[in-house]
């Protein structure tokens, strides 16, 4: 017989808010402190010369960017923090 687990699991919102909230705040300071030292018209003239952009477009891009990292950063956290009761069941008798 398996034993109940030791706490219910976490609601669906519960979990997305941990990973989305704090990389969407981290990302905003990485986008603010990587900006304040480059021009983001400078970077595409450097990476994509020829790619339409506008200062505002290079500003956003690199948010989600900084976001996406952020983002995958929080959620292997997560994914280490998992309680290992969950995971670790002793195995059933032969």
């Amino acid at each position: 017989m398996q034993a109940p687990p030791d706490h219910p699991p976490r609601p669906l919102a519960q979990r997305l808010g941990a990973i989305l909230w704090p990389s969407f705040f981290a990302a905003g300071v990485a986008t603010m402190v990587f900006f304040a030292f480059v021009d983001p018209l400078a970077l595409r003239d450097l990476t994509f010369p020829g790619l339409e952009m506008t200062r505002s477009m290079g500003y956003t891009i690199g948010f989600f960017m900084f976001w996406l990292c952020t983002a995958s950063s929080c959620l292997f956290t997560w994914l280490l923090l998992r309680p290992a009761s969950r995971f670790n069941r002793p195995l059933p008798p032969e």
